[in-house]
């Protein structure tokens, strides 16, 4: 397996580490519990954008700008949601 395809894994790996402890936070039933959860989160979520900017370095994870017309028609479409 080559360096990109590699880092490719541990990204996808380190955002679905991320949900389940968000949902741990979230659920937490002590303070705890949640203390332990927010704490993995947050060290979860640091490695998560050192992996990111990694890839985005070497060029290994493109962005592409969002068109202003599907931003808008989005906007538009919740602009009445409170």
């Amino acid at each position: 397996m080559d360096e990109k395809t590699t880092m490719e894994n541990l990204l996808m790996t380190t955002k679905n580490v991320c949900d389940l402890y968000l949902h741990g936070t979230i659920e937490a039933s002590t303070a705890n519990v949640h203390q332990a959860f927010d704490s993995a989160l947050s060290k979860s979520l640091d490695l998560q954008e050192a992996i990111y900017q990694k890839m985005t370095q070497k060029g290994w994870y493109q962005q592409q700008e969002a068109e202003a017309e599907k931003l808008m028609k989005v906007k538009n479409q919740y602009a009445g949601i409170s």
